[in-house]
């Protein structure tokens, strides 16, 4: 009874501990959900501040009211979300307008392995559970991992080669994603 007592811990150990770089499941639980005018057939701006005055607002489970304290202190945030809507990846990928082909991590499309998505916005105010936003480039119900405030001292960083990089690539050509774009862009439709 003992040596099996034994290998059934040994056993359960065993599978608590996987090696590093061993694929696992990682899960998130969505602290809340974005609200705008934004839909799949509207389309939505491709970046956040291409768009500052489109509005929308964050409802927040109330348990993570107190969670909120200080955050009215800045003016930007960081939004962290679950592209919900996307459908699917692919390795190279041109980016709308742009004649060119790019590894996927090299650009900001929302079709990814993981897609999740990372939105500077404008915090206009706070009440209660609800952070009403500008600048909002996320489609109605867009699940919410995680927010965090902009800090300049260490979330900005003047780069020329990035700059002359992004330049390269094109990828600000067109400020809004809309319709043939959503299809291909968001749904992976070719």
């Amino acid at each position: 009874m003992k040596k099996l007592f034994l290998l059934i811990l040994a056993a359960f150990l065993f599978s608590c501990n996987k090696p590093p770089g061993q694929k696992g499941k990682i899960t998130f639980t969505p602290i809340g959900y974005l609200h705008s005018d934004f839909t799949l057939k509207t389309g939505a701006p491709r970046q956040s501040l291409l768009a500052p005055d489109t509005k929308g607002y964050i409802v927040l489970d109330t348990i993570y009211r107190k969670a909120l304290k200080d955050l009215n202190r800045f003016e930007y945030i960081w939004v962290i979300s679950y592209f919900d809507k996307v459908k699917g990846w692919d390795s190279i990928i041109s980016p709308p307008k742009s004649n060119h082909r790019f590894g996927l991590f090299a650009t900001r499309s929302p079709r990814r392995p993981n897609p999740i998505g990372l939105s500077l916005v404008k915090l206009d105010t706070i009440v209660a559970d609800t952070l009403f936003l500008s600048g909002i480039d996320l489609f109605d119900g867009t699940p919410i991992l995680d927010i965090k405030p902009f800090l300049p001292s260490v979330d900005y960083v003047v780069s020329e080669k990035n700059m002359i990089t992004e330049y390269q690539l094109g990828h600000h050509n067109e400020n809004y994603i809309a319709d043939s774009l959503v299809e291909e862009f968001v749904l992976g439709k070719k």
